[in-house]
């Protein structure tokens, strides 16, 4: 008897140690004796991670707006609370959550740890400004979070061959510009933005970030300098500024004056999302608009 007590509890002692995690973030170290259940997510990124490994999140800071959470993470998991805007999560609604992990962005949400951490344990990340790679080893890291470390990698994995297995059908050395086009405005990623690192890993040749500055606004002048092969564009106004530049003389001896290789991007996916599951789907998106430019 005696005997079978302390199995048992030698089990559960091993349980707990197992749940106890360790990982980095943008703060130093998070240590949790065990692993969450009830996760508050305030970007997107954080929810395509968890819903890629089955965690459904219990608050998100979804703008208000549930849509803008892309239909194919929202299939992969169940309904949530909204916390408000990712810029001002509503600090009541979280706590009434009573969330054991609330995973923040370091741009949007620095000014807040302090205040967060009061409610529960906060896993600060870099989602808003973050390449390409950094999502991906954001992702492996909120896996880790919540236990499911293995599950993470072996999205991570199959994530990087699909890239790979597109990548080896794309003409090589292409140039390509990527951006969101708003009424005046024309946002450039560059290839150390999420979006931009998507085009760029899969073979294309992006700009280089301007002073220390992943994404930055360019005019037409600089535009028609690049004269890239391709346009990868978000129009978040039907009357945008590229609409505009489409228009201006100079534009039909522009590479992108052929209509195959000016592309529009859905902004929610391209600009917002950040993650595998968008990933995934810009990756097919690019790998389409390029077979459906060489018929």
């Amino acid at each position: 008897m005696h005997r079978r007590i302390f199995l048992a509890a030698l089990a559960a002692f091993s349980f707990a140690a197992q749940a106890a995690v360790t990982v980095k973030d943008e703060h130093g170290e998070l240590t949790l004796e065990k692993t969450p259940q009830r996760v508050v997510a305030l970007e997107f990124s954080f929810v395509d991670a968890l819903a890629n490994v089955g965690v459904s999140p219990v608050g998100v800071a979804d703008d208000n707006k549930a849509d803008r959470i892309i239909a194919p993470v929202r299939e992969l998991i169940q309904p949530w609370t909204s916390v408000g805007t990712r810029a001002q999560p509503n600090m009541e609604t979280i706590a009434s959550l009573k969330p054991d992990l609330i995973i923040a962005d370091k741009d949007r949400h620095a000014a807040a740890y302090d205040e967060l951490s009061k409610i529960a344990p906060v896993l600060l990340l870099n989602s808003r400004y973050g390449s390409f790679d950094d999502i991906l080893a954001q992702a492996q890291v909120i896996g880790d979070t919540v236990g499911k470390h293995d599950a993470m990698k072996a999205k991570v994995d199959a994530l990087v061959k699909e890239f790979d297995d597109i990548k080896a059908h794309i003409p090589a050395g292409q140039t390509a510009v990527v951006g969101a086009s708003r009424e005046n405005t024309f946002d450039l990623f560059s290839k150390d933005y999420f979006a931009g690192g998507v085009v760029a890993r899969l073979g294309f040749k992006l700009p280089e970030p301007l002073d220390g500055k992943a994404f930055y606004e360019i005019g037409l002048e600089q535009f028609l300098a690049q004269d890239p092969d391709w346009l990868f564009v978000a129009h978040y106004r039907e009357e945008s500024v590229v609409r505009k530049w489409e228009k201006e003389s100079l534009w039909s001896a522009l590479k992108v004056a052929n209509a195959t290789h000016n592309v529009s991007i859905d902004p929610d996916l391209w600009a917002r999302s950040r993650g595998l599951v968008s990933a995934k789907l810009m990756a097919e998106q690019v790998r389409d608009a390029v077979a459906k430019a060489a018929k």
